[in-house]
């Protein structure tokens, strides 16, 4: 067998290593939901009816969930009964644990929660499903409706990677209609990042349910409340439908 060459075996181990550091770093730069088979780090602030459902349905998808509130008793409490891989904490650990965060709180308390988690929630994927509701919310409420969430929300959740969804179905629906054996409940999704976006959707159809990509964050405003198709368990062609979308 001929010998070969150190200057080119060098060369050979150079190239591969390269060729391998490559593909490190460009998977590291995808979000997990874009790997394969992996599992995610969910946190979820707000544990409430539509967080407490997502969670648990996330939790039998294999994932791991940190449930937060103001109600750290409450959450603990959850995680319990859950168990699997269900955890408890403040929303500043559960920001900070999550490698995707949904937020799922009263309207009018976007604006301190974004201060309050700004590094935490910097260049992360962030599932916004909070409504504004005049009555509770008071004029921010107003003023959101008007320009859309898609619109006002990036403004309270600076350097997140937003993207709008599980606003326009009511918990029940969540929890009642989840992986049915018909054609499932679309959940409508906004969103400026395609990657984002592509992360949301597996977690769509992880919690039993069809994403339907409606545009970028501007068009949210086409699912908020108050809309035709808010509030209602739609199928995929219904939202569509109900949307003015192509097929």
């Amino acid at each position: 067998m001929r010998a070969i060459d150190p200057r080119v075996q060098c060369r050979r181990g150079f190239l591969a290593a390269a060729a391998a550091g490559a593909m490190s770093l460009a998977l590291g730069g995808l979000p997990i939901a874009l790997r394969a088979a992996d599992k995610m780090r969910i946190g979820i602030v707000g544990s409430g009816k539509i967080g407490g459902t997502l969670g648990e349905l996330w939790l039998k998808a294999g994932h791991t969930v940190m449930f937060s509130s103001l109600d750290l008793a409450h959450d603990k409490a959850l995680a319990a009964k859950l168990g699997g891989g269900a955890r408890a904490g403040t929303p500043r650990e559960a920001a900070a644990f999550g490698e995707v965060i949904l937020i799922s709180v009263p309207y009018s308390a976007l604006p301190q929660l974004g201060r309050d988690l700004a590094e935490a929630i910097k260049g992360k994927v962030v599932l916004d499903t909070c409504n504004p509701i005049p009555g509770r919310d008071g004029d921010m409420a107003i003023e959101a409706r008007a320009q859309g969430t898609g619109v006002a929300s990036p403004r309270h959740l600076p350097g997140a990677r937003l993207v709008r969804a599980f606003n326009s179905v009511g918990y029940s629906s969540l929890r009642s209609e989840a992986h049915r054996a018909r054609e499932r409940v679309a959940i409508p999704l906004a969103a400026d990042d395609a990657l984002a976006l592509k992360t949301a959707t597996r977690l769509v159809q992880d919690a039993g349910f069809e994403a339907v990509v409606v545009g970028p964050l501007a068009r949210a405003k086409e699912f908020d409340a108050g809309t035709p198709v808010f509030g209602r368990a739609l199928t995929a062609r219904e939202l569509r439908r109900g949307l003015g979308l192509g097929s």
